[in-house]
């Protein structure tokens, strides 16, 4: 037998740098090199784009995602590439914000 995808999940201009599947809420939570998270649905449906805070301006006001993880009580919590955490509940609204200095992997 061979796999097959159960949906093709789209909406990214570039490419995916980190993603985190919860099955409880059924959610596919996604973050691109150059662009917002996304949640969609495990059936491939666009849901919501989880925008970072608009505080940051100038050359650093892209936020880059490098770690996603979703809890099942509908939390998602994104650390970006410049020390900056955020988390949104899974409606799409920005729930906190903390920075650090230190690498987090």
């Amino acid at each position: 037998d061979f796999a097959t995808p159960r949906a093709v999940l789209t909406g990214h201009d570039y490419e995916i740098t980190c993603a985190a599947i919860c099955a409880e809420l059924g959610l596919v939570i996604s973050g691109s090199k150059e662009g917002p998270c996304l949640i969609h649905s495990m059936n491939g449906d666009l849901l919501r784009t989880l925008e970072g805070p608009e505080r940051l301006k100038g050359p650093e006001s892209c936020l880059r995602p490098k770690l996603i993880q979703a809890s099942r009580e509908g939390h998602c919590v994104i650390y970006y590439e410049n020390g900056l955490f955020c988390v949104f509940s899974v409606n799409g609204r920005l729930q906190a914000t903390m920075e650090t200095d230190d690498k987090i992997r």
